[in-house]
């Protein structure tokens, strides 16, 4: 039972749909629990130059080992494993390189929405279905590359772990790992969604005294001052920008800044919210391809920075296993990141809830 996309714009389609055994170098995985992500609903709206339909979405992911392909070291049938939408091959440049956890084999040499080879491992109807970032996992069976997937503790609980797949991980380590927020510096977190509230945890984690959330859903306030906000701020109760109003009250703008939404006006807003000189951006939320953002190159002529970050900077296939790990010791906790469970064939009411601004994560449970 899968969840297929047939064209942008569409309703999920509950299908059955054929999933191939793995071919070489690849592991078929049994999906347990996925988090609704803004990500997938921006391939649903068709917002991705590089989706192709019909798809298969979906990236935030954990289960079993169902089988192995040839070649395949590490992994065995009954492993726990998290997907990996941010790969790690462990042999090009940029996974050699402790500055980048992109990996360029993932990134550039795999063709988009297909295996290695070219080809799909989901037919439905008589026609391939795509995946989609290398994971699919709104899906009961999915096939993924061996350098995709990172094996688990067998140990380790499943139904919010995912969570480590995508929404935590991006928005907790874009703070510990992309900024490198130091104790008593003052952050401020532009959306208060599933990677904004996370982000939230990451600032608190580093020690910042002063964390401030900004979102327009003042619904969201309470959870995230439960997570280590200090204040919370509406820009819809303000007559000047958001950038105006956070520069007057913190003498000058912010050391830290992170923008969770993707909106490129909440970009520029969150760039000019930082200390002309001390300040640090970083860009978390993903835009959609076409969208521009302008700015004024004298702006970061004192030192101001600005960054993306992907994952969290994580190097995921070294990382997700150390991240899972401090979770089991209760170094952090994502349960309170958890708003509601949903069963699989209620995925298009979640999207709805994501939709509608209700949601911190909603969980799906197989």
């Amino acid at each position: 039972m899968s969840s297929v996309i047939w064209q942008a714009q569409e309703p999920f389609s509950i299908e059955e749909v054929e999933v191939a055994p793995p071919k070489a170098h690849e592991v078929r995985i049994k999906i347990l629990a996925t988090g609704i992500c803004g990500t997938d609903d921006s391939a649903i709206k068709g917002k991705f130059r590089e989706v192709q339909y019909p798809v298969i979405v979906g990236h935030e992911g954990v289960g079993i080992v169902e089988s192995i392909g040839e070649g395949v070291k590490g992994f065995k049938p009954g492993d726990k494993v998290i997907p990996l939408f941010a790969p790690q091959c462990n042999q090009c440049v940029s996974c050699k390189d402790p500055r980048t956890n992109v990996c360029t084999t993932a990134r550039i040499e795999r063709p988009k929405g297909l295996m290695a080879d070219g080809t799909s491992r989901f037919t439905c109807k008589g026609k391939h279905i795509y995946n989609f970032l290398n994971t699919s996992t709104f899906t009961e069976y999915t096939v993924v590359d061996e350098i995709a997937v990172v094996k688990i503790d067998d140990d380790t609980p499943l139904a919010n772990i995912c969570l480590i797949g995508c929404c935590f991980s991006t928005g907790y380590g874009s703070v510990l790992n992309s900024a490198k927020v130091h104790p008593g510096s003052t952050c401020v977190v532009f959306g208060l969604g599933g990677v904004g509230l996370a982000a939230v945890m990451g600032c608190k984690a580093a020690g910042a005294s002063r964390i401030i959330g900004v979102d327009i859903n003042t619904a969201k306030f309470d959870l995230a001052k439960e997570l280590g906000a200090t204040e919370c701020i509406n820009p819809k109760e303000y007559d000047k920008p958001i950038q105006q109003v956070l520069l007057e009250q913190t003498g000058g703008g912010l050391e830290y800044v992170f923008e969770c939404t993707g909106k490129p006006e909440t970009m520029v807003a969150a760039i000019n919210s930082s200390h002309f000189a001390l300040g640090t951006t970083v860009i978390i939320g993903v835009s959609a391809p076409g969208e521009t953002i302008s700015l004024d190159p004298l702006m970061f002529i004192a030192g101001r920075t600005l960054k993306g970050s992907i994952f969290g900077g994580w190097k995921a296939k070294d990382c997700v296993p150390k991240l899972v790990k401090d979770y089991k010791e209760k170094k952090f906790d994502l349960d309170k990141l958890v708003t509601h469970r949903l069963p699989f064939e209620k995925i298009n009411e979640g999207f709805e809830l994501l939709r509608n601004g209700k949601r911190y994560v909603y969980l799906m449970i197989y």
